[in-house]
């Protein structure tokens, strides 16, 4: 349960969230399905550890249960042209999605053609497909393994190829516990001439040695940072944590000039208590 309600702004921002999940989530989505607003997007991961059909079905479920599938595709996880177009044909004969998550992924060598998520969508097959939006990542503390340059350069160019094909874009973030580097970050995406909506990213309420495990995974803080932003209490693991003082201060700093921003929260403490938090988070 939520520890603090919503400001008026954060409850304004925590409408129209979106959700995350594995596939290997279905009867945890299926126990949450009661708690969460119907059509709320639910993003599928492609996982290493999960096959086609896995994620087609998870992707499936979430449309049979009332809300609208967005499955990543991982770039440097597909071996072929034929195994991309394969998923997205199984994907829109079982779930209809009309958007995408295209990312590079985690291995370092691609075991295909698709060195990023840029090469996904200059492959301009996303439309015969069914898919009208692709969503793209945005890192506002940076990523350990792509230069600032490089981020800068291929959000450009990613923008610019989704105007091309007439498609829309959101960009998704990874999580922080920090206010600070995100609204700087969303600044400069606008000062960069890229006008795509942003949901950023923020965890779930979890045990707080889970939030501090994924954060060094991740590279996204110090674990020092998250103490003192994120008001975690390092000499209580055992602890639970939700994001309520992180919405609250990015809600009360956002302003017109950053244009759209909504949230995605990443459920590393379960959908269902991800779902009851906001819900009692809300007023």
């Amino acid at each position: 349960m939520s520890g603090t309600v919503a400001e008026p702004e954060a409850a304004t921002l925590v409408s129209n969230f979106s959700l995350e999940m594995t596939g290997k989530d279905v009867e945890a989505l299926e126990a949450a399905a009661h708690l969460i607003p119907a059509g709320t997007r639910i993003n599928v991961t492609f996982l290493g550890n999960e096959d086609l059909t896995l994620r087609v079905e998870a992707a499936a479920a979430v449309r049979r249960l009332g809300f609208e599938p967005v499955p990543h595709i991982s770039a440097r996880r597909l071996h072929t042209e034929s195994e991309l177009t394969e998923f997205l044909e199984a994907l829109r004969e079982a779930a209809q999605p009309s958007t995408i998550f295209a990312v590079g992924g985690d291995p370092e060598t691609p075991v295909g053609p698709y060195p990023d998520s840029l090469s996904l969508i200059e492959t301009g097959l996303f439309p015969q497909f069914g898919i009208t939006e692709i969503n793209i990542a945005g890192y506002p503390e940076g990523t350990p393994v792509i230069d600032e340059p490089t981020l800068w350069d291929h959000l450009r160019r990613k923008n610019a190829a989704l105007k091309e094909q007439d498609l829309s874009g959101t960009i998704l973030t990874q999580f922080s516990f920090d206010t600070e580097p995100v609204l700087t970050w969303v600044a400069q995406v606008r000062e960069h001439g890229v006008d795509l909506p942003i949901r950023v990213g923020v965890p779930g309420p979890a045990g707080i040695k889970r939030l501090l495990n994924y954060a060094r995974r991740f590279g996204v803080a110090s674990s020092a940072g998250i103490a003192k932003k994120y008001g975690l209490s390092l000499t209580n693991l055992l602890g639970t944590a939700g994001p309520d003082r992180f919405i609250n201060d990015l809600a009360r700093e956002l302003t017109p000039a950053h244009g759209e921003v909504k949230l995605h929260f990443y459920t590393f403490g379960g959908l269902s208590a991800t779902a009851e938090w906001i819900r009692d988070f809300r007023p």
